[in-house]
C-alpha cells in the first residue's frame, strides 16, 4: 500500500511516496481503510525536525505523517465490526506509519463512529482539533467567562462551541474579518485582535476573565486578560507563559480517547460543532497541501485522501 513518510527533515520537498506493507493489526486493535486524513499544523513541525530538535519525539530513521483518519474497518476488533464507518485519532507520533497512507492500524480505544450524514473529508477535521480543545476545557473548573484566543482556527472554533455547551460566557479573539463566524460557533463577545489585549478584554468586564484558553499563542498578552488567581491554558509545549498573579497556568497535552470521541461525533451530528474544511486534495499531493497551510490565511482544514 502507498503511505507518505519523511526520511530526513525539510520543507514540503521532503515529503515521499512509498510502498510499505499493510499494517497488521494486533489485540485490541482494528485496521481501518482511509478515506480522508486532516492536515494539521503539527504535521508541518514533525516534517521540519521541530519536534525532533524539541525532544518530543526521537530520532527516527522514518516517521509517518497524519494524526487523524476517517474511513472504513477492515478488520473487526474492540467493538468494531468490517464495514464500520469511523473516525479516529493516532497520537504514538514516533511510528512510521501515520495517517497519510491508504490504511491505518490504531488502538480500538482511539476510534469512535464517524458521525452520521457527514461528509467523509469534514469528519477527519474532528479528532484532533476536537479532541484538544474538549480535553483544555477539562482542565479549567470556572463557571464563569473564558477568553479564547484564535476563535476562527480549527481548535479555537470548537473551544468556542464547546465553551458555550458548558454554559461559559465566551470572549473570543480573532481578526476582525472573521467576527460574524466565530460569533456563529457561539461567542459572546467578540475582541479583535491586536496590542493591549488584557486592557480591551477587561473593558468588557471588572477584574479580567476567569480562564483562558490561548489556542493562538498569545503567551503573556492573554494572561493579562485573565483576572488574578484565574486560569490558563497553553496550548503547545514551552508555551505556557509564567503564572503571574497567582494565575494557574496548565498545559494541554492531547490523547486518543475513542469514548469522548464518540461524544464529540455525535454532536457534529447534531450540527453543534464547527467542522470545516479548505480543500480536499489527493494523498499524492500532501506537499502542496503543506505549502499551502504554511501560506496560511486558512478557514478550516485541508484534508488528504488516498
Amino acid at each position: 500500500m502507498r503511505a507518505m513518510v519523511v526520511r530526513r527533515f525539510g520543507g514540503p520537498e521532503v515529503l515521499e511516496s512509498v510502498e510499505v506493507p499493510e499494517p497488521v493489526p494486533g489485540p485490541g486493535q482494528v485496521r481501518i481503510r482511509v478515506a480522508a486524513a486532516a492536515v494539521n499544523p503539527v504535521d508541518l513541525a514533525t516534517r521540519a525536525g521541530v519536534l525532533t530538535g524539541a525532544g518530543v519525539i526521537p530520532p527516527r530513521e522514518v516517521l509517518g505523517l497524519g494524526w487523524d483518519v476517517a474511513g472504513t474497518v477492515e478488520t473487526a476488533g474492540g467493538g468494531f465490526a468490517a464495514g464500520d464507518a469511523v473516525i479516529g485519532l493516532r497520537d504514538r507520533i514516533a511510528t512510521p506509519l501515520g495517517a497519510y497512507a491508504e490504511q491505518i492500524v490504531l488502538d480500538a480505544s482511539a476510534v469512535a463512529p464517524a458521525p452520521a450524514g457527514v461528509p467523509v473529508a469534514e469528519a477527519a477535521t474532528l479528532p484532533l482539533n476536537a479532541l484538544t480543545a474538549a480535553q483544555a476545557l477539562d482542565l479549567v473548573e470556572t463557571t464563569g467567562t473564558v477568553l479564547i484566543t484564535g476563535a476562527a482556527g480549527a481548535v479555537g472554533g470548537y473551544a468556542v462551541a464547546l465553551a458555550r455547551l458548558r454554559g461559559l460566557r465566551v470572549v473570543a479573539v480573532a481578526s476582525a474579518a472573521d467576527e460574524a463566524p466565530v460569533r456563529g460557533f457561539g461567542a459572546d463577545e467578540f475582541v479583535p485582535r491586536g496590542p493591549s489585549l488584557g486592557d480591551r478584554v477587561r473593558a468588557l468586564g471588572p477584574g479580567g476573565v476567569d480562564a483562558a484558553l490561548d489556542t493562538a499563542l498569545l503567551g503573556l498578552e492573554a494572561l493579562d486578560a485573565v483576572r488574578g488567581g484565574g486560569e490558563f491554558v497553553a496550548f503547545a509545549a514551552g508555551a505556557a507563559p509564567i503564572p503571574l498573579r497567582g494565575v494557574k497556568v496548565s498545559s494541554v497535552w492531547i490523547r486518543a480517547d475513542g469514548e469522548r470521541l464518540a461524544e464529540l461525533s455525535r454532536l457534529a451530528e447534531k450540527g453543534v460543532l464547527p467542522l470545516r474544511v479548505a480543500e480536499v486534495l489527493p494523498l499524492s499531493e500532501a506537499a502542496a497541501a503543506h505549502e499551502r497551510l504554511a501560506a496560511g490565511g486558512l478557514r478550516g482544514r485541508l484534508v488528504l485522501t488516498p
